[in-house]
């Protein structure tokens, strides 16, 4: 199977484009809701609880990993693959690459969580691309929670929006990449209070397509991956919210199952 981790339900973004991309593979997904939001916690917990939910997929059949999670992304992707022998993919390069191909001015925004924002990793990783590029990065704590809570359309979560994007208006960019796979479930209020005319980059089905051809090219390592049954979710914690979050993003009723920790 094709393992999908994030903190919460907002991987599900990411799950969602690799399930239309790859129709006939079985995925398994872990959503981290009773540790979320990874993005105000330290480095080293955060490597830990992705090393923890890296072992959970894999207990349960995965053979190649995605890290639906920037935060975690951030942080861990050097260290995982030292540590488990299977195929890792993450949702930060692929967002710089359309990013960079998108840009027209080379003034590109990121928004993100602390965590994200403090790795410096989407500066570095453009920068690389082009050192003449500009990236203007916000640190956007509350959004996380307030997705979690399912409060997507609360007044609130407009105003704090406003507040996160005017710094980045401010700095006249072209291109705004969403640095947490929880943002796309914000995308509309997003793109409305940043600019129409501002591209808004989300890196799922980027990904999903980066995916497809790496199995595409690798067919020993494609082989090993379970195709037909049922997709299966789990959840450290299962809340309401939760629940309507994934059925909104998949358009049907998501059976979420608690995690056994082992």
């Amino acid at each position: 199977m094709i393992g999908i981790f994030d903190s919460g339900v907002g991987g599900m973004t990411v799950a969602r484009a690799v399930e239309r991309m790859l129709p006939d593979h079985r995925l398994i997904y872990f959503g981290d809701l009773a540790r979320t939001p990874y993005g105000s916690k330290s480095p080293e917990t955060i490597i830990s609880y992705a090393r923890q939910n890296t072992e959970f997929l894999l207990a349960k059949g995965a053979r190649l990993i995605v890290i639906a999670c920037n935060s975690a992304a951030s942080v861990a992707s050097d260290d995982l693959p030292t540590r488990f022998n299977v195929p890792f993919f993450e949702v930060i390069t692929p967002a710089v690459t359309k990013a960079v191909a998108s840009t027209v001015s080379g003034r590109i925004g990121v928004i993100g969580t602390r965590a994200t924002v403090a790795s410096g990793v989407y500066v570095k990783k453009i920068k690389a691309v082009n050192p003449d590029f500009q990236v203007f990065s916000q640190a956007c704590p509350l959004l996380v929670p307030l997705v979690e809570e399912g409060w997507m359309h609360k007044q609130e979560t407009k105003m704090i929006l406003r507040r996160y994007l005017e710094p980045l208006k401010q700095k006249c960019i072209d291109t705004l990449v969403l640095g947490c796979t929880h943002y796309p479930l914000l995308i509309d209020l997003i793109q409305h209070r940043i600019g129409k005319r501002i591209k808004v980059i989300d890196s799922a089905e980027v990904l999903a397509a980066d995916l497809k051809n790496y199995l595409e090219q690798n067919p020993e390592i494609d082989n090993q991956l379970e195709r037909g049954g049922d997709n299966l979710f789990f959840a450290s914690d299962i809340t309401e919210a939760a629940k309507s979050i994934a059925k909104n993003i998949f358009g049907r009723e998501i059976r979420l199952d608690r995690a056994a920790w082992e």
